[in-house]
């Protein structure tokens, strides 16, 4: 930190009854009273270098002793009009970046210019800002913050706006040239750039962020401007912006993370003026922090954009600030993980655990990215390919382009996919969480997104038990989600023996799952015709690998499922149909509340062993015979 010493006497002040004053040969004749503070002087040497003194003097009547000034507006308080009362006495005063602004502004409310004295202290002052202090990084940095505690001074004295301008530039210049008077930032053991921008310190480099740590020691309103000055250059790279705001936030804003378990009040209670001012403050600042994000995808991590729009909910910052976390969220889903998803809810209007209405819009804006594969460009159709011009390659080239990219949007639809799965399996715990909520968050994936349904039917094996009072039409819209053909084997030997599960989905999982292990074994050249018929209800074609499905609309089309098949050659398929409804009947009129004896008596309608293994070698074995008799 520089330093500049003005004056060659001894500092001769004293205190005597609460009264300041200073040894002199001649009687003191002046009286100046500061916000309180009284001080005994002499009119000749403040006088001759403070022209509003002058001019106060010669208003105010005199008295016989002692003339009264008062200066009640005084800034930078009784501290500051000693030192600038110092240098008129020729006392040595010491000036750095701590002290300059308020014997700056002093200076000024005094009016010591160069008209009242040639290098009178306002000059002095000037000069050493100007070369010394916005020379150095540090020194300007603290001279910035040391100006909100007079900032209609500093705007008036341009201190605040030299300062800003000065910290813009140096981030924009080579580290290698900045003066970094001493270690730039708290984690010590830095590089240490002298003026003539040599390093001291070779071995070591600094990295292109090195600014952010220090400026984010500026009040959020210092901070701001700031930002915006280095940001208007356009010269910085936006992860590095996004880096100074995340040190920024992580340095001022509270541990979000848990203040977001607080319990909801049914009604506010009062609260101290200092804990809502200190509300207020963290609004404005994370507001703030919104608004300097930049636009570019990617400039700061999903993560971090979690914990904002976390700690907007919790500060009641405004819609607009929230809307735009939501959307920059949204553009940047496939980074999440399901922590960053579980958002509380501090809603008054339900008892959710977590805001699920957030998520979902989250999720739209996530989809409204997705674009339609693109189509490929039509190709000559007369048997031979004709020469092919510069403009229709160049549109062959954009087309392998857009291609790459529909596939990264289909890649990564397929990671949110997989994590609002497993997001549905934290929330699905909630004994308040509606089942309308988990069916709209299911059905905002395409069916596409859904490689396998595993970590969906353990979403909906988790709801149904933390939700034992369901009816069955309630159970049966929540199983309409799940596909029983893209469940694995273990799945699946989970789903037959799952009694919370509606008869329908029991019966679907049995068949499909039989199917599938009678087509992998090889055994089966061709199905008969009823179980064809029964696939091709569900869009299967067993002869061939099924298809990606392209939507996830669920109609009654699922509901009419039988493995009677298997064991009659030749049923009609509405009878299938007929023989499931009669299970569903008799599933209401005795099935236990608990959901007991349910599975043993879906066994006796669909003649199949109740392990799965001997379940599968015996479909097995009747594959066999049904290959011999073709």
């Amino acid at each position: 930190m520089k330093f500049l010493k003005l004056g060659s006497r001894h500092d001769t002040f004293y205190t005597v009854e609460a009264v300041r004053s200073v040894s002199s040969e001649g009687c003191s004749d002046i009286i100046i009273q500061v916000k309180g503070n009284r001080y005994l002087l002499h009119k000749i040497p403040l006088l001759s270098k403070c022209l509003r003194l002058q001019r106060q003097c010669s208003e105010s009547p005199e008295s016989s002793e002692h003339q009264v000034i008062q200066l009640p507006d005084f800034p930078g308080g009784d501290e500051a009009f000693e030192t600038c009362a110092k240098f008129c006495y020729g006392i040595t005063i010491t000036l750095s970046a701590m002290n300059i602004v308020p014997i700056r502004c002093a200076a000024e409310y005094l009016q010591m210019t160069e008209d009242v004295e040639k290098g009178n202290l306002i000059c002095k002052l000037e000069v050493f800002l100007n070369s010394c202090i916005l020379n150095a990084w540090k020194d300007s940095i603290v001279t910035l913050q040391s100006t909100k505690s007079f900032p209609s001074w500093s705007e008036d004295l341009g201190i605040t706006s030299r300062c800003i301008d000065t910290i813009a530039s140096r981030v924009l210049t080579h580290p290698s040239k900045v003066n970094l008077s001493h270690s730039y930032s708290h984690g010590g053991g830095r590089d240490k750039i002298s003026c003539n921008g040599a390093e001291s310190q070779r071995h070591r480099t600094v990295p292109k962020g090195w600014w952010a740590e220090d400026i984010a020691e500026l009040g959020v309103d210092l901070y701001w401007r700031t930002m915006v000055a280095i940001k208007s250059s356009c010269k910085i790279p936006c992860n590095l912006i996004g880096e100074a705001l995340q040190i920024y936030a992580s340095r001022w804003l509270p541990n979000m993370s848990k203040e977001g378990q607080i319990s909801k009040q049914v009604e506010p209670d009062p609260v101290s003026d200092s804990l809502l001012e200190l509300t207020s403050k963290h609004r404005l600042l994370l507001e703030s922090i919104v608004g300097l994000l930049p636009k570019e995808k990617g400039a700061v991590s999903c993560s971090f954009l979690f914990k904002l729009l976390k700690a907007a909910n919790i500060l009641g910052a405004t819609s607009s600030s929230k809307m735009e976390l939501t959307r920059r969220v949204g553009n940047q889903l496939e980074e999440a993980t399901v922590g960053d998803l579980l958002i509380p809810s501090l809603s008054y209007t339900n008892d959710t655990l977590y805001d699920v209405d957030i998520v979902m819009t989250i999720l739209e804006q996530f989809m409204l990215q997705g674009q339609s594969p693109p189509t490929s460009p039509p190709r000559a159709k007369m048997g031979f390919e004709k020469r092919r011009s510069q403009s229709a390659e160049n549109v062959d080239f954009e087309f392998q382009e857009n291609r790459r990219s529909s596939s990264a949007s289909h890649s990564s639809k397929l990671k949110v996919g997989k994590l609002v799965d497993r997001y549905l399996q934290e929330i699905a715990r909630d004994v308040n969480l509606p089942l309308s909520m988990v069916i709209s968050l299911a059905e905002a994936i395409p069916d596409f997104a859904r490689l396998d349904h595993d970590d969906l039917y353990r979403a909906i094996d988790i709801y149904l038990k933390a939700h034992p009072n369901l009816s069955k039409s309630e159970r049966k819209r929540l199983c309409r989600i799940l596909d029983c053909k893209k469940l694995s084997m273990e799945a699946c030997m989970h789903a037959a023996q799952n009694e919370l599960l509606p008869l329908r989905v029991v019966v679907q999982v049995l068949f499909f799952e039989q199917t599938r292990a009678a087509m992998a074994g090889g055994q089966v050249t061709e199905l008969p015709n009823n179980i064809k018929a029964v696939l091709s209800v569900h869009e299967e074609d067993p002869s061939r690998p099924p298809p990606a499905p392209q939507s996830t609309t669920s109609g009654p089309a699922k509901d009419h499922c039988c493995v009677s098949g298997l064991k009659s050659p030749k049923p009609k398929l509405s009878t299938l149909r007929m023989k499931l409804a009669e299970d569903d009947d008799i599933d209401d009129k005795f099935m236990h509340p608990d959901g007991i004896g349910r599975a043993s008596r879906v066994m006796s309608f669909c003649p199949l062993p109740t392990k799965p293994k001997k379940m599968f070698s015996k479909l097995w074995s009747i594959n066999r015979s049904v290959s011999k008799k073709h």
